[in-house]
């Protein structure tokens, strides 16, 4: 069978090429076709568009970019058009999905979702969109089944992938990690993660690097995003207690007694790897002003969310700053928190449903099809 899968980020680059594998292992006859990235490619799929150019953070970077967007949707459907594939997977990324989900539904292909937009989240009156241009939706976590089931639309809950992918890691060899890396061979690791778009970096990195000179004791590690170019991190080395390292950021999570993460997936990695850490988001002031009227959430880290409670500090906007930030780092390094941060990760990973996820969905995909 031949299948189109859309994904516009990173850490739908990942899911998507762990998805592909399944769906080779299950179907001999796949051909695969993608919006996505390296991963995917290397995965076995045909690649139409890399998302490295489609990522647009923010209100403001949409509307400078608008009529990139607009071509981007034309190529897309002239691309699926050509493929005449037997189903279109879409992976997240939300606003530009949905405008190919409705095309699509109006030209009659068969439309899968794997990795829910965050309706739960905002604007959930998307729903309706949902229900009327997606076939069978797969969602990653626990609670968007019960989200959806209010709204009347049955979805598969598959569990989340990101455990399948840290589970498949090869153990690190922590000292030729280091040495390759230019690391102390003795300094504990504090990981910083900072996004991967490139405004986010800029917003919150700075703060991050603020707090580095209070803890000598420790080394500091930039983890690089495979989305940006080694060349952009240059200004934020100046400090010799400050490393980089790109795009092995779950080598460096494997090997770190804390980190700084900025809001998103990351959290949900750094957790699973078992690692302490304080949650980072500082946006552009125009862009938070409008999410923050339209975003109907407790909390902003998925780990929290997952929980139903406060397990890591989130520091927002102006509460992101070098006393509270050093205060909330010092606290995981030797404090309590340190120690609970340890019991609710065991906790979330059960809530994760286990491994499986990419296999259960490529499953799931395959019998909708063929039924």
């Amino acid at each position: 069978m031949k299948y189109y899968i859309i994904a516009g980020e990173a850490s739908g680059d990942l899911h998507g090429s762990n998805l592909i594998k399944a769906l080779k292992a299950k179907d001999s006859e796949a051909v695969i076709r993608c919006w996505g990235g390296d991963l995917m490619q290397q995965a076995g799929a045909d690649l139409a568009k890399h998302y490295k150019e489609m990522a647009f953070m923010g209100f403001a970077q949409v509307l400078a970019n608008i009529n990139t967007i607009y071509r981007n949707i034309r190529f897309c459907k002239q691309d699926i058009r050509a493929f005449h594939p037997d189903v279109i997977i879409f992976i997240d990324y939300s606003g530009f999905n949905l405008r190919i989900a409705k095309w699509a539904r109006e030209c009659k292909y068969r439309t899968n979702y794997y990795i829910s937009p965050q309706l739960w989240a905002s604007r959930s009156g998307r729903i309706k969109k949902i229900k009327r241009d997606i076939d069978e939706m797969y969602v990653i976590l626990p609670f968007e089944k019960a989200f959806y089931k209010q709204h009347n639309y049955p979805v598969h809950f598959v569990g989340h992938p990101l455990i399948d992918a840290i589970h498949q890691m090869p153990k690190i060899d922590e000292s030729g990690f280091r040495s390759q890396n230019g690391l102390d061979p003795k300094k504990p690791i504090i990981a910083l993660l900072p996004g991967s778009r490139r405004q986010e970096v800029q917003k919150v990195l700075n703060t991050m690097l603020l707090v580095t000179d209070n803890f000598p004791e420790y080394q500091f590690v930039i983890a690089g995003a495979p989305s940006l170019e080694t060349e952009f991190y240059t200004p934020f080395l100046s400090n010799k207690n400050v490393h980089f390292i790109s795009t092995k950021t779950y080598e460096l999570l494997s090997l770190s007694y804390a980190a700084l993460v900025t809001s998103g997936t990351a959290t949900l990695e750094t957790a699973l790897f078992k690692v302490p850490q304080v949650v980072c988001y500082k946006g552009d002031w125009f862009s938070y002003q409008i999410a923050k009227r339209i975003i109907t959430l407790e909390y902003i880290s998925l780990v929290n969310l997952i929980l139903g409670r406060p397990l890591v500090t989130e520091l927002i906007q102006t509460a992101l700053n070098p006393v509270n930030l050093k205060e909330e780092l010092q606290k995981i390094l030797e404090g309590p928190e340190r120690k609970a941060q340890f019991e609710g990760y065991y906790e979330l990973e059960k809530k994760l449903g286990g491994k499986g996820a990419s296999d259960k969905a490529a499953a799931l995909i395959i019998d909708n099809i063929s039924s």
